[in-house]
This record gives structure tokens, C-alpha cells and sequence, in this order.
């Protein structure tokens, strides 16, 4: 892991490498592809929500959250862990027309779920997550790498939880379509507590000195432990609660998790107070789940804290810091990217926290946090398209 996010200490030469680079390593395309279809697609959601477009861009809530969880943070994790798999193992991650296959099949899902193929649609949906599966565990297989092996399993997971709400869409299958939405929605919170507990202590002590961020085993248990049990009751089913109380361990443990890592030291540091300010939200969407359960909050509300707030938050976050690091360029966030930040972390803050204190102005801060997170996405596709898109500054590979 060390390897994986080493600082560069070189300097940039003067002028950047014009070779065309974007399919040197996973996070390149799917980091690209990413933002601008969250820029797009939230653009245009925000657009039939307020009811200015004529001809709906998805139909209904389910297909939003299919999109931004099997399109959007989907596309994310599998550049992020074909990027790191090949650190984490020391082998070869897809490149080149592997690569660039993969990326057709993630655009093709895209686009085969605003058509009447669905069957189609669900095969090639289905598809994409099972190809990452089988990409990331040949080099883990071969590595030994079983200290990872549990990614493997989480895409096969999102691969199932896709299928479960293309099915129900279908009336192929009697399951609620919302329930493969929950499942993939807990896959992603396990991922985010399994990389936020890795990275973000390291992250901290490493660039914010004397931060003295900590971790204790015990409570990194109890906090992993207790997505995994609210994984286990969501497919149960159990009482209200039960899974109020579930969640709300699991609220405590976070917040405590949190607090360890010393997210007051990190203000003058914009790489890594981004991540603090977005694992927050995982405490928080626990918390608005336990309080969903007594019918005290809307469960959307738990449902954003995660999206919009946790996930959005991380994700602007780790895209700009593994996109400098691996393309050569000092880990240190320019106007730019702390730009991104604040329009990014403030959607959240309009989505979840006015709904709360103002369900009044509930529509105006819908739209007004759809605008932030476009802007801030779409700014970063600008921003990073020549980085993403060229060689290394320092001439190493990928």
C-alpha cells in the first residue's frame, strides 16, 4: 500500500509529455469517465426532478440510484482498484485494449439503460463488474494477495445487486429492484470504511505533521463489524429495531473511529481535510438510518449522507491525490482542486441538512445541490483531462 501513494519528490520538467497516455493504467479512463457522466447525469436528473425536461433522461428514483451507484461510483472503484491491485500485488492490472474494452462495456451499460432493450441492458450491466472481478483476481490469485481477496467479492456482489434490479424491473424476478439498490449501497459503505480506516490515518500523520492520527484494533473491528452485520440485517430483513440499534453501534463506532484520526489538525491541508469532512458523512448516514427505522427522518436523507456526502466527498478526494501521484506530480491540491472540494462537500450539506431543518424548501435545495456537485465535477474533467490523458511527468510507467 506504502507504494501506492509514496510521495514523488521530483519536480516537473517545464513542459508535459504529449504521448497520449489513457490507457496506461485503470484509473486514467474510468477516472474520466466518471466525472463527467457524474457531471451529466446529475446535471440532466436535476432537469427532470424540477420538471424542465419534456423527455425523462431515466425513469423514476430507481434508475437514478442505479446510475450513480452501478455507473458513476461503480466506474470509480474499478479504476481506483485497478490502479492500486497492481501495487497491492506486484502484477499486471488491465491496460491497453483490455482496458479499453472494459471502458466500451461501462459506456455501453450507460447508454443500454435509457433504451427498450432491457434484457440487453441487463447483461451487458451485469457484465462489467464480473470482468473487473475476474481482471482483479487473476494478479491476486497469482500474488497470494489474500488480504485483498474480499474486493473480488464485492464486485461480484455489485454484479449480483445490478442483475437483482434489472430482474425486478423486467418482472422477471418477485424481489423488490430496491433491494439490489441496498445491497450495492452497503457494498460501497464497506469499501469506503475498509479504504478510509487504511489510508486516511496515513494520509494524515503524513501530511499534516505532529497529527498524530491513531487507530485501535479493537474499535476497527467493531466499526467493520458493524457494516457487516447491517449488510447481514438488510438482507434479513429484521424489525426496525433492530437495525436501528445495528446502525446506531455502528454510528458510535465510526464517529469514535473519526475523532482518532484528528480531522481539526488537517484545515491547512486541502488533500487531506477533504477526506475527514467526507468520512464524516458515514456516521451521519448510519445515524439517519437508526432514525429512519421510528419514522423520525425520510430515509432518503441516509440514503444522500452516504451518496452525495460519504462517497462524493472521497471520491473528489482520492481522485485528485492518486491522479497527481500517479502521473508524476506533487501531491499538493492547487485552486483548482480545492474548488472541486467545496462545491463537492457543500452538495451534501444543502441535500441532507436543509430537508432536515426545512423540508419547505426541500425542492429548492435539490436543485441547488445537483448544481454544486455537477459543477464540481465537471470542473474536475477539465481540470485533469490533459493529466489523465498524457504520459507520466517523470517517465514512468502507467
Amino acid at each position: 500500500m506504502t507504494a501506492f501513494i509514496k510521495l514523488e519528490n521530483r519536480s516537473p520538467p517545464r513542459s508535459p509529455p504529449t504521448c497520449f497516455a489513457l490507457w496506461e493504467l485503470g484509473f486514467r479512463p474510468f477516472y474520466l469517465l466518471a466525472s463527467s457522466f457524474a457531471s451529466l447525469s446529475i446535471g440532466l436528473w436535476a432537469l427532470q426532478y424540477a420538471g424542465w425536461l419534456d423527455r425523462p433522461f431515466l425513469h423514476g428514483s430507481m434508475w437514478h440510484a442505479h446510475e450513480m451507484l452501478f455507473g458513476f461510483t461503480l466506474a470509480v472503484v474499478v479504476g481506483f482498484l485497478f490502479t492500486a491491485g497492481r501495487n497491492w500485488s506486484n502484477s499486471p492490472t488491465p491496460t491497453g485494449a483490455t482496458l479499453a474494452t472494459m471502458a466500451a462495456l461501462w459506456c455501453a451499460g450507460r447508454l443500454l439503460v435509457l433504451t427498450p432493450f432491457g434484457w440487453t441492458a441487463a447483461i451487458v450491466d451485469t457484465a462489467f463488474p464480473l470482468a473487473a472481478a475476474i481482471a482483479l483476481a487473476i494478479p491476486f490469485i497469482k500474488s497470494r494477495n489474500r488480504r485483498n481477496y474480499f474486493f473480488v467479492g464485492l464486485l461480484l456482489m455489485m454484479a449480483g445487486a445490478t442483475l437483482m434490479v434489472h430482474l425486478s424491473q423486467l418482472g422477471a424476478v418477485e424481489l423488490p429492484g430496491w433491494l439490489g439498490i441496498q445491497f450495492a449501497l452497503d457494498a460501497v459503505l464497506f469499501i469506503m470504511a475498509v479504504m478510509g480506516g487504511r489510508v486516511i490515518p496515513m494520509f494524515t500523520n503524513s501530511g499534516v505533521r505532529g497529527a498524530g492520527a491513531s487507530r485501535h484494533p479493537t474499535l476497527e473491528k467493531a466499526a467493520l463489524g458493524a457494516v457487516l452485520a447491517l449488510m447481514l440485517a438488510d438482507a434479513l430483513q429484521p424489525t426496525g429495531p433492530t437495525l436501528a440499534l445495528i446502525a446506531a453501534l455502528g454510528a458510535a463506532a465510526h464517529f469514535t473511529r473519526w475523532c482518532l484520526w484528528r480531522p481539526w489538525k488537517t484545515t491547512r491541508a486541502p488533500l487531506v481535510w477533504v477526506l475527514h469532512l467526507a468520512y464524516f458523512w458515514i456516521p451521519v448516514h448510519l445515524a439517519l438510518r437508526a432514525l429512519a427505522q421510528f419514522g423520525w427522518v425520510a430515509p432518503t436523507l441516509a440514503t444522500h449522507a452516504l451518496t452525495v456526502g460519504a462517497a462524493g466527498g472521497l471520491i473528489i478526494g482520492m481522485m485528485t491525490r492518486t491522479a497527481r501521484g500517479h502521473t508524476g506530480r506533487p501531491l499538493q491540491a492547487d485552486r483548482i482542486d480545492v474548488a472541486c472540494y467545496l462545491l463537492v462537500s457543500s452538495a451534501p450539506l444543502l441535500r441532507v441538512g436543509v430537508p432536515l431543518v426545512a423540508p419547505s424548501l426541500t425542492s429548492h435545495a435539490v436543485l441547488c445541490s445537483a448544481a454544486l456537485w455537477s459543477i464540481g465535477f465537471a470542473l474536475y474533467t477539465w481540470h485533469y483531462w490533459p493529466m489523465l490523458t498524457r504520459a507520466r511527468l517523470d517517465g514512468k510507467p502507467g
